[in-house]
């Protein structure tokens, strides 16, 4: 075998995710939160590859992969192996998770357990606060009612009370139609409703739970006599129709935000992918596989709460003794925290490291540049950013205050479409001038350059990243970013720019990499003269880390450094199509993957290149949407102290022996053994930046006392 298949490389991964849950060592709300992961890993899971193999098998396409599976083989291969993760993971919530939290004190009660007390609190609940919010809808119409895009619904199955007839009637339906109805769950409010205590827990109901237990009082005339919790992922695997940008006038910018909007509306009503219901009712279940074009391998049945997300019990762990023990985000000492940057960044580079160092410095860069008259200009792109983001308050206070602001908002950034298309209109609004994209090409690229007048000339500061310009994320997503003052940096960011919001030709690039022009092609070149430099007294060496590894082009380059003696060491947090350990074709490449308390998403390239080192980070990982398909970047880190720093935790990450796994010939995973206590990566990454903290809070407090003196 020369490469797994994507999708199952996934599953893998999701796998990894839930072994993080299944672990008796963690604390319980962690291990609630990791099968919560699964959860919504599988939602975008179905919504997008799923759906897009499922389309392939409907054009009844029957060419293998590159892993040799036609699209039929490979969704009985995804029924298969997804079915098997989702009973481990329900069997863990709800056999051993749930009752462990019970005995500490937090309690869900089943609906079949309810006490009398509990009965009538809820009753009272259902009648004054969620009665109102529902909306029974009939099923036996003409048109099936609209199943929403992961609502969860209550399905009832009716039968007229004995002794009640009701004259036949338009409102009635079909005569011979089953009398099933279904009621969405409201999303907007609490799952979880807290009890009245009476053993001394923290008891709570589901708000599912509550409406099937006193939901027949929807249906006067009418006795429930099954229900059923369900919830489906439909096909999310949009593109927008990018004709519409071939307009020169105006119109092309609305014309796209309005085919962007139908992108949405599609998602909500689109072909049914997979269904999740609870294991109460087989005839309910086949009616409404039977209405959605579902067949038996696509419904996952599980036993009690289909959506481990829904339990939101954080607030009831009052000394958080059920939780991670609580780290802090670390001001970098090297940064000034009652002053700009300016003459910091003109002296050095700056590299930053969340989540374990605060996000506060890119939000005060933005802030200072914002408000300082020297500066002229902000340039940026934005991908993700989050709700209510500093970075967009700093933007518009930038373009109030007179800066020309020019941001690159992309609108395809898949789930976060609608939020882009709000703030980006903020922004206009506001005076930034806002550029939608570019035409088939996703903008993932992170990169911020300010432009601040000194003295007789205007210097450039760029802030390049691995991750999103999202504070949020930046708290539980671990990222490499670099602050510069480098003028060859800033001359290809400027470059960078007018390419992508100009009529600009390409224009070379000195220290940038740019996707989908030249960082492939860069890439591959780094790894052929790796070829060329190693030799059997010393070989070359590799270390790489990012989420995925799928381009074909890059694995096959990968498998003949390995031929060639070169070692090569792969961190891969997600999808990993290269198969390692085959003798004659990857037998010196070694691939890992940690999955702990942050999401690990930094993408950090190593070149041992003869002696003469390189680290590179970017926006991209090796897989084809983003080297072929999306503009992405790729930056150097030049300055020696952040090379060692960079490399430092590169190397950091291949001592992990706590939550490590890695990847066998055979597709499996295991776990990395040594020695007997243990090494967690990211706990090693964070003794380190707490040591640096309190060792600059003592030096602060000694020169304090001096001065006083």
């Amino acid at each position: 075998m020369t490469f797994f298949n994507r999708e199952l490389s996934w599953l893998e991964f999701n796998n990894r995710v839930l072994c993080k849950g299944l672990n008796k060592d963690l604390p319980l709300l962690e291990r609630l939160q990791f099968l919560s992961i699964v959860t919504s890993n599988f939602d975008e899971f179905f919504q997008v590859r799923v759906a897009s193999v499922k389309r392939r098998n409907f054009a009844g396409i029957t060419e293998e992969d590159v892993s040799g599976l036609t699209p039929k083989n490979l969704l009985q291969k995804i029924s298969e192996r997804a079915h098997e993760i989702i009973r481990t993971q329900n069997d863990c919530l709800m056999l051993d998770v749930l009752p462990k939290l019970a005995k500490k004190g937090i309690e869900y009660v089943n609906p079949l357990e309810y006490t009398e007390r509990q009965k009538d609190f809820l009753s009272s609940v259902f009648r004054n606060e969620v009665y109102p919010l529902l909306t029974p809808l009939r099923t036996d119409t003409e048109y099936f009612p609209p199943v929403l895009n992961l609502i969860q619904y209550a399905a009832f199955f009716l039968t007229p009370m004995a002794g009640i007839h009701v004259e036949n009637n338009a409102l009635e339906g079909k005569a011979d139609a089953p009398k099933i109805a279904l009621v969405q769950i409201p999303s907007a409010v609490s799952q979880v409703i807290w009890l009245p205590s009476e053993n001394g827990n923290k008891t709570f109901a589901l708000l599912s739970d509550v409406i099937v237990n006193f939901g027949r009082q929807l249906f006067p005339g009418f006795e429930v006599s099954e229900t059923l919790v369900f919830k489906v992922a439909r096909d999310a695997d949009f593109a927008v129709n990018e004709e519409v940008r071939n307009n020169s006038d105006e119109k092309e910018t609305e014309d796209f935000i309005h085919e962007m909007e139908k992108v949405l509306l599609q998602r909500k009503s689109s072909f049914a992918v997979q269904m999740t219901c609870n294991s109460t009712s087989e005839k309910l279940m086949e009616f409404l596989m039977d209405k959605l074009g579902l067949k038996e391998k696509d419904v996952y049945k599980v036993n009690g709460i289909i959506d481990p997300g829904s339990l939101d019990l954080r607030s009831a762990d009052d000394q958080g003794e059920l939780q991670f023990e609580k780290w802090e985000h670390f001001y970098p000492h090297d940064l000034p925290s009652d002053e700009p940057f300016w003459d910091t960044l003109k002296l050095k580079d700056k590299i930053l490291h969340v989540p374990y160092e605060s996000y506060e410095p890119v939000i005060k860069m933005l802030n200072d540049a914002a408000d300082d008259p020297e500066v002229l200009g902000i340039k940026m792109t934005l991908y993700r950013t989050g709700h209510d983001s500093p970075i967009i308050s700093a933007l518009i206070r930038a373009a109030q205050n007179g800066k020309q602001v020019v941001v690159l908002v992309e609108l395809k950034a898949r789930f976060d479409e609608e939020r882009n298309i709000g703030f980006a209109s903020v922004l206009e609004n506001a005076g930034v001038t806002v550029i939608y994209g570019l035409e088939n090409l996703k903008v993932h690229a992170k990169i911020m350059m300010i432009m601040r007048r000194e003295k007789d000339f205007v210097r450039r500061y760029v802030h390049l990243a691995t991750g999103n310009y999202n504070p949020k994320t930046a708290k539980l997503y671990s990222d490499i970013s670099l602050f510069t003052a480098n003028s060859e940096i800033a001359n290809d960011a400027t470059a960078f720019f007018n390419l992508v919001t100009g009529y600009s030709t390409l224009q070379n690039m000195n220290y940038l990499a740019m996707a989908p022009v030249t960082l492939k092609s860069r890439l591959l070149t780094m790894i052929d003269r790796e070829i060329e430099r190693s030799t059997k007294q010393e070989p070359g060496f590799i270390m790489a880390k990012m989420n995925s590894l799928t381009h074909e082009d890059v694995i096959a380059a990968l498998y003949k450094a390995s031929q060639a003696g070169v070692k090569i060491l792969l961190n891969i947090r997600g999808i990993c199509m290269l198969v390692p350990g085959v003798e004659g074709m990857s037998e010196n490449i070694r691939v890992v993957s940690i999955v702990d308390r942050y999401l690990e998403h930094s993408r950090i390239f190593y070149f041992q290149n003869g002696g003469s080192e390189e680290i590179w980070c970017s926006s991209a990982d090796w897989m084809s949407r983003n080297l072929d398909r999306r503009i992405e970047l790729m930056f150097p880190i030049l300055e020696k102290a952040s090379f060692t720093e960079v490399k430092g935790i590169l190397e950091t990450y291949f001592k992990d022996t706590e939550s490590a796994m890695e990847l066998q010939s055979d597709g499996t995973w295991t776990k990395v053994e040594g020695k007997k206590e243990g090494i967690s990566a990211q706990t090693v990454l964070y003794k380190k930046y707490k040591k640096l903290n309190e060792e600059h809070n003592q030096k602060m407090e000694i020169e304090f006392k001096v001065r006083r003196k």
